[in-house]
């Protein structure tokens, strides 16, 4: 089978492991970023496609472009980035892989640990020769603070939220919790608190962290005016979805001082430029998107989709 691993922008898949599963199949790895005619240039004669994540978008035009395509394996659960109604029409089968939550929430802890102490703007400072200084800027040469103490707001108590809570008490952090109904009366159980009210949520927690799903619900959810009320000292960690946040907003509150930190690791568009605003702004820790970048967990990743590719060809075979 001709099988295309597309979007893996550090090379990284050939040198796991798990790639020899591929043995005796001809793979091609593309390791840039394609748009949609590109992918119908460059796919044209593959049967297979391996994808990372959300990255990579199959639209129903697209696959009218890749006659050839009968499967699409996908490295964690499709969420949105396959057509899947269109897939199933033109006969093209959608296998999904195994997911776990350990490498986004402890990336998501890493960040709020490095905004919170400043750690990129000293290294850089010290780079630069400045000695305990985090800006030559004195407006922005402020000193980091301890967790201890501090509200972690969670937004979203699923797999990484419930494991972001933990962490926090083991830093000492009371939790408040957000969400849905249900997510509220599992955060209770554990025996955290839950906020009033959205508006009460944003207003207390010293630091926001989003752990929600993008779906037509949660676009947008959180607006303007709910970061508005964020302290000027808070901390805003997005590891999730950059669309969760209204359009604009955070560039535009950011400026005007609430909250007065953001971590992030998602963007509305990627591969982010470095052009782009809030890479400009030094109350801001951005990451190219790392949140289940790491070895371990791309080994599960793709050992499971991998082996959905095996499965696929066994059938067919059958």
């Amino acid at each position: 089978m001709k099988i295309a691993i597309l979007e893996d922008y550090q090379d990284a898949v050939r040198r796991l492991p798990c790639f020899s599963m591929l043995n005796g199949h001809q793979v091609d790895v593309f390791t840039e970023p394609m748009d949609e005619d590109a992918m119908a240039q460059h796919l044209a004669e593959h049967e297979a496609v391996v994808l990372i994540r959300e990255r990579t978008h199959i639209t129903a035009a697209l696959l009218d472009r890749l006659p050839r395509l009968r499967l699409i394996s996908q490295t964690g659960k499709v969420s949105g980035n396959v057509d899947m109604a269109a897939a199933a029409l033109r006969g093209v089968t959608v296998m999904e892989g195994v997911g776990d939550p350990t490498a986004p929430a402890e990336l998501s802890w890493a960040l709020l640990l490095a905004a919170y102490r400043r750690i990129p703007q000293y290294v850089s400072a010290l780079q630069a020769g400045h000695w305990q200084r985090v800006s030559i800027d004195g407006v922005h040469n402020t000193i980091g603070r301890a967790l201890k103490g501090d509200v972690l707001g969670i937004w979203g108590y699923g797999k990484i939220g419930q494991r972001m809570a933990r962490y926090a008490q083991a830093f000492d952090m009371p939790v408040l919790v957000w969400g849905r109904e249900p997510s509220r009366a599992q955060a209770l159980a554990d025996g955290h608190r839950v906020a009033a009210s959205k508006e009460a949520f944003f207003a207390e927690a010293d630091v926001v962290t989003l752990h929600l799903r993008l779906n037509d619900a949660t676009r947008g959810v959180v607006t303007a005016s709910d970061l508005a009320r964020m302290k000027p000292s808070a901390l805003l960690l997005n590891t999730s979805r950059a669309e969760l946040i209204e359009p604009g907003a955070l560039l535009r509150v950011l400026q005007e001082g609430r909250p007065g930190f953001v971590a992030v690791d998602v963007f509305e568009q990627e591969p982010l430029p470095v052009s782009d605003p809030l890479l400009q702004l030094p109350n801001v820790v951005a990451t190219p998107h790392l949140g289940y970048v790491e070895q371990k967990g791309y080994e599960l990743y793709f050992a499971a989709a991998l082996r959905n590719v095996l499965v696929f060809v066994a059938q067919d075979k059958a």
